[in-house]
């Protein structure tokens, strides 16, 4: 697995931080409370949390209740 070694993340590590920070905005946490350290992993959360905000400006209707029964 590629690493380095100086910044401390891997692809693993970056995925991971994408993920939560998609699953971070679903459930509608701040932006502001990502929990990384270090500018390459917080950038994964953030395109992860800005992914997921997109999706929800784009598919308002998924929201509704009668949306979901129909």
């Amino acid at each position: 697995m590629a690493r380095d070694i100086k910044l401390g993340w891997d692809v693993e590590s970056l995925n991971k931080a994408y993920r939560q920070g998609y699953m971070a905005a679903s459930m509608g946490m701040d932006r502001n409370r990502c929990p990384y350290r270090g500018d390459v992993v917080i950038a994964a959360w953030e395109a992860g949390w800005e992914d997921a905000e997109q999706v929800a400006r784009e598919a308002p209707l998924a929201d509704d209740l009668f949306f979901r029964i129909a």
